[in-house]
C-alpha cells in the first residue's frame, strides 16, 4: 500500500565544476531526453529541467535504487565516468526532493539568489513534460505547488530586491572591469533569453552600441532592433571583434565557437587594445586558452561567483525568511502526501466496520429494505454512528503525527489488525 517515491537527481553550479557540467548539459533540448526517459520502465512519472547552471530529473517510482541507476546510465552514462556521476550527482528522495524543488523554484538555490529567471525555466520545462504526457497526478501537484511557493516567497519577502540574473551578473562584471560602460561597444553572441537580459542591462548602463551575432540572422535582427543595435551573422564574428570592447557569449552550441588561434590575429589588428570575453554558455562557447593571450581577459560562469557576493548580506537576510516559507510549504505538502497514502486504508477500514455493524443489525432487526422510511433512516444513522465510534481510535492513530512509528508502519498495523488484505468481511482487498 506504500506510495511511489518522489526522486530528484541533479547537478548544479554548487556541486559540479563547469568542466564536468558542460559534459552533462542537454544541448539538444527536451524532446530527445524526455523520450529516453520514457524508455525507463521503472518510472511512473518524470520531468526534466536543463538550464545553464543545472540539470535535474524529477520522477516517481517504486524501486528507487534501480530507477536512479537506469536514469543516470541513460542520460549521462556516455558523457562521464561512473565515478564522476557518484561524486557530483546529488540524489534526493521524498521530502528532501520536494524541499529541493521548492528551493530551486524560489531561487534560493540559484547562483544568484533571488533571480527570477529560474521560475520561467521551471515552467517551460513543465510545459515540455505535459506535452509528452510524462507528468502525472503527483508531479503535477508538486510542480504547481513549487510555482505557488515561488510566488509566495516573491510576495512576502524582498528576495528579489537585491537580486540579479546571470546576465546581469555578466554586465556587473564588465562594469567592474571598465568602471564605466558609457561609450563601450558590446557584442552579444547568441540571441536567446540570456542575451536579451544582458542587452536590457547593458542599455541601462549606457553602452554606446549593442551588436548581436547569431546563427539565425533574423533572431539577431529582432533582438538588435529592440535595443537600437545592429545584427550580424555568426560568420562575421571574427571581423566584429576588431570593433567591440566586450563580448558576452551565450549560444546553445555543443562545441566551442571561438578558439585561441582565432583571436590572436585579431589582437594584432586591434594593436593590443584590451578585449574582454564573458562566456555564460554551458557548454562553454569560448576556448579557455583565449585567456592566455596578452590584453585578452576571459571569464566564465564560475567566475561570476565574485559578482554574486554583491548585495549578499541583504539577500541572505531575506533568504532566511524565504527558507522558512519553503519549510512551511514542505510540511503542508508532506501532509497532503500522507493523506494520499492513508486514504485508501481509511476508506476500506470504514467500509469493513460498517459492513460488520450492518450485518449484525440485520441479524437482529431484519433487512433495512423491509422497514418503513422513518425506521430505515433511523437505523442508517445508528449504523453510521456506531461505525464512526468504532473506527475513531484507529483513524486517530493513522492521522497522528507519531514520530516513533512511521506512517507506513501505522498503515501496516491497521491493515493487519482488521485483515484488510485478506478479503475481510467478504470484501476484496484493493
Amino acid at each position: 500500500m506504500s506510495r511511489d517515491a518522489i526522486v530528484l537527481l541533479g547537478v548544479n553550479h554548487k556541486t559540479t565544476p563547469l568542466a564536468v557540467r558542460e559534459k552533462l548539459a542537454l544541448s539538444a533540448g527536451y524532446e530527445e531526453p524526455l523520450q529516453l526517459l520514457g524508455q525507463v520502465q521503472e518510472l511512473r512519472e518524470y520531468y526534466l529541467l536543463s538550464t545553464c547552471n543545472r540539470v535535474e530529473v524529477l520522477f516517481t517510482c517504486r524501486d528507487v535504487e534501480r530507477a536512479q541507476q537506469r536514469v543516470l546510465d541513460l542520460l549521462f552514462g556516455q558523457a562521464v565516468t561512473a565515478e564522476e556521476l557518484d561524486r557530483y550527482v546529488y540524489r534526493y528522495v521524498n521530502d528532501a526532493a520536494v524541499e529541493h524543488l521548492f528551493l530551486v523554484a524560489a531561487s534560493l538555490d540559484s547562483m544568484i539568489v533571488g533571480e527570477a529567471q529560474i521560475l520561467g525555466q521551471l515552467k517551460e520545462a513543465y510545459r515540455h513534460a505535459t506535452k509528452v504526457g510524462s507528468s502525472g497526478f503527483i508531479l503535477n501537484k508538486v510542480l504547481h505547488k513549487s510555482f505557488s511557493v515561488a510566488k509566495r516567497v516573491r510576495t512576502e519577502t524582498r528576495i528579489g530586491a537585491n537580486a540579479v540574473s546571470i546576465s546581469y551578473a555578466a554586465v556587473e562584471l564588465a562594469r567592474k572591469i571598465f568602471g564605466d560602460l558609457s561609450g563601450k561597444k558590446v557584442m552579444l553572441v547568441g540571441a536567446g533569453e540570456m542575451a536579451e537580459l544582458a542587452a536590457e542591462h547593458l542599455v541601462g548602463q549606457g553602452v554606446a552600441e549593442v551588436v548581436v551575432a547569431n546563427r539565425t540572422l533574423q533572431r539577431a535582427i529582432n533582438l538588435a532592433r529592440c535595443y537600437n543595435g545592429r545584427a550580424v551573422s555568426l560568420e562575421e564574428l571574427l571581423d566584429q571583434l576588431q570593433h567591440v570592447d566586450i563580448i558576452i557569449s551565450s549560444t546553445g552550441s555543443p562545441d566551442l565557437i571561438l578558439h585561441k588561434e582565432d583571436v590572436r590575429p585579431v589582437m594584432r589588428e586591434r594593436r593590443n587594445r584590451p578585449l574582454f570575453f564573458i562566456d555564460i554558455a554551458v557548454p562553454r562557447d569560448l576556448d579557455p586558452a583565449i585567456n592566455d593571450l596578452d590584453n585578452v581577459y576571459l571569464y566564465d560562469i564560475d567566475d561570476l561567483h565574485s559578482v554574486v557576493e554583491m548585495n549578499k548580506s541583504e539577500r541572505d537576510k531575506e533568504a532566511v525568511r524565504a527558507q522558512r516559507i519553503v519549510a512551511e510549504e514542505k510540511l503542508k505538502f508532506g501532509k497532503w502526501l500522507a493523506n494520499m497514502e492513508s486514504t485508501p486504508t481509511i476508506i476500506q477500514l470504514r467500509g469493513v466496520i460498517e459492513g460488520h455493524v450492518r450485518s449484525e443489525v440485520e441479524k437482529t432487526l431484519g433487512r433495512f429494505e423491509e422497514m418503513d422510511e422513518q425506521a430505515r433512516q433511523g437505523l442508517e444513522k445508528m449504523v453510521a454512528a456506531i461505525t464512526g465510534k468504532i473506527a475513531y481510535p484507529s483513524l486517530q492513530y493513522l492521522k497522528s503525527e507519531n514520530h516513533c512509528v512511521s506512517l507506513h508502519d501505522r498503515i501496516k498495523t491497521i491493515r493487519e489488525m482488521y485483515q484488510l488484505d485478506n478479503g475481510a468481511n467478504g470484501q476484496e482487498a484493493p
